[in-house]
């Protein structure tokens, strides 16, 4: 029985035999062969249209290529000469190989998701899996040891794949650098090949920017060991086809980055290193982990290089942490305490259940009980299998007008670092180069060694009804209503610019702020929630506070906000705020409204 139940979704010695020769046949949806394809270059269809909707394609009227595709891969949009580099026949004939071995197993795991949301739906509530039990009572087991440049981790520090945030991020004195593909990434088509160039020319150390006004910047001599993390399972990315069907934005992120890099990565002393978002059960990071033995296999290198870091950031994930590392083994560097989309999970889960309201998003801090059992249910699984336990995100930004202002912020944020080291954190998130020094200097002074693995927590019981208790102090205000709207509101209208990282209210902030705010107001909604004035809280209240958030909003088109991406956004919270069941993720409701085109100020390739 455990045999079967931790069976392969695939048969990587099986595959691997097939991986030299040409793609295999591709198949209908109803599964027969069709006719196969000639080496074909790149051109508009109307199917292509149909999937980008009202996608432009083409804003910056540079000079575009045509893209030699392998048989079945179709690219929908125009490809600028800078970027063949990357989408090159080889490169695209992998990400169609790990498409028609992997997609049928993904989309049946994003199908697993909607039974599993129908049954909480329905009553029921998030636990532990009992034909797993085995695997988290067995003490034995270990993940693997640390790999090079992952063995210390006391500051990462985390932004889109920008060119010059990239640079600052390498040179900003954190341990690693996580760059962004996704919560504050905006997916555009030049975003997103942008982003690959970019990291193809930090790894080589190749990598610099001049500014407009003139400033140069380059790679100091130590920077940051590079982690990439790549879209979650839920995101297409709309711009490539394989055989018709949209390849998953993870696929692509991942597969092209590796395909690359990954060789060279070794070259320059570390690997290539991942982390893994927004994974709800722990057959998805089995997913992963067959993806990476069969994207070693296929370039000949030794399985167990490739290291993944999972966030646990959905409630569901929170009673699996045990598997996620289990399933990932040789390849698990570890888990991270991803508290912002946790919160914004908890909430779209429990959606239905007037036990789980919560008060204001300020009002839900990492001491409060349910979050607080995660924490300590994360150190006490990762140090139990020998890996990291990452501490989560401080989004605060200098506020270099007001130091009074400043000063409060920095000390919130010593604040937070020092719990997480006196925790057991092995290290944590900052969201700007300015906090790093910040954080640290907290653990350096807390923590002796590389990292706490040795803290085992064995003290530590957490029970499922730990892990669901909302004894959260606090109440819902207006000014708690406008900040969640405030936020949402110029966060999309941003993202659907082409800009997925957002300076709000003196706060780095990246989809999941939003998915809180969007979340919370829907909440509030839907179970007719009473504000701390008395004033019941309705979807029609809500429009109007939308009215006066939206002309507040476009008071700042001066500053590069588009006040018609501001009216899209209102549209669509207000959408949100009526529906009888919210949106599973706004990257994805937002995709047909996001501009195909690179962010503000964007270099030349």
């Amino acid at each position: 029985m455990k045999q079967s139940l931790w069976s392969s979704t695939l048969s990587c010695s099986a595959v691997h035999s097939k991986l030299e020769r040409w793609l295999p046949p591709q198949r209908s949806t109803a599964g027969f062969l069709l006719p196969p394809h000639r080496h074909t270059l790149f051109t508009s269809s109307q199917h292509s249209d149909r999937i980008v909707k009202n996608q432009s394609c083409n804003p910056t009227n540079l000079p575009m290529s045509q893209v030699q595709t392998p048989p079945g891969v179709t690219i929908t949009c125009a490809v600028e000469a800078g970027h063949l580099a990357i989408l090159t026949p080889d490169a695209l004939k992998f990400l169609a190989t790990l498409h028609r071995y992997f997609e049928p197993t993904r989309r049946s795991l994003l199908q697993r998701r909607q039974l599993e949301q129908a049954r909480l739906d329905a009553g029921g509530l998030p636990n532990f899996h009992s034909e797993t039990k085995w695997i988290r009572d067995n003490l034995a087991w270990q993940a693997a040891s640390p790999a090079p440049g992952l063995q210390d981790r006391r500051v990462e520090i985390t932004g889109p794949v920008d060119r010059k945030m990239v640079i600052n991020a390498l040179n900003s004195g954190a341990a690693t650098f996580m760059a962004d593909f996704e919560d504050s990434h905006a997916p555009t088509w030049l975003n997103n090949l942008d982003g690959q160039i970019n990291m193809r020319d930090a790894v080589r150390r190749q990598i610099s920017f001049k500014a407009p006004n003139g400033k140069d910047y380059k790679l100091n001599d130590r920077i940051a060991t590079l982690i990439v993390r790549a879209r979650g399972w839920h995101l297409d990315e709309p711009h490539l086809l394989v055989d018709g069907q949209p390849i998953s934005g993870g696929i692509f992120d991942f597969g092209l980055y590796f395909f690359h890099n990954a060789k060279e990565c070794i070259k320059m002393g570390f690997g290539p290193y991942f982390y893994l978002p927004k994974m709800e059960h722990y057959l998805e990071a089995r997913l992963w982990n067959d993806i990476f033995k069969v994207s070693q296999d296929y370039i000949h290198m030794p399985r167990g290089t490739i290291r993944a870091t999972c966030l646990i950031e959905t409630i569901p994930a929170a009673f699996q942490m045990d598997e996620f590392i289990f399933e990932l083994k040789e390849h698990s560097s570890g888990l991270n305490c991803g508290r912002w989309d946790y919160i914004f999970s908890f909430i779209k889960k429990m959606r239905h259940n007037p036990q789980f309201v919560l008060p204001d998003r300020s009002d839900v801090t990492m001491t409060v009980p349910f979050m607080d059992a995660y924490v300590r249910l994360l150190i006490k699984t990762c140090h139990s299998r020998g890996v990291a336990a990452m501490g989560g995100m401080s989004a605060q930004i200098p506020i270099k007008d007001n130091p009074k202002a400043n000063e409060a912020a920095i000390n919130k944020v010593k604040a937070d670092k020092l719990r997480e080291v006196k925790a057991g954190h092995d290290g944590t998130w900052v969201a700007h180069p300015a906090l790093v020094k910040v954080a640290l200097d907290i653990f350096n002074e807390n923590m002796v060694g590389p990292n706490q693995y040795h803290v085992r927590r064995s003290e530590v019981q957490v029970t499922a009804l730990d892990l669901l208790n909302t004894n959260v102090p606090g109440k819902i205000t207006e000014h708690g209503i406008r900040e969640n709207i405030s936020a949402a509101l110029q966060y999309c209208a941003n993202w659907i610019t082409g800009v997925g990282c957002v300076p709000i209210a003196n706060l780095m902030e990246d989809a999941a702020t939003a998915e809180i705010a969007r979340l919370q107001i829907w909440q509030w909604v839907r179970h007719g929630s009473m504000t701390d004035a008395h004033k019941k809280i309705t979807a029609e209240w809500i429009d109007q506070i939308l009215e006066e958030e939206t002309a507040q909003a476009k008071k700042t088109t001066a500053k590069g906000l588009n006040p018609a991406k501001v009216d899209i956004a209102q549209r669509y919270l207000s959408s949100q705020a009526h529906a009888p069941v919210p949106d599973d993720f706004l990257t994805s409701a937002l995709m047909t409204s996001l501009d195909d085109m690179a962010a503000p100020n964007r270099p030349k390739l």
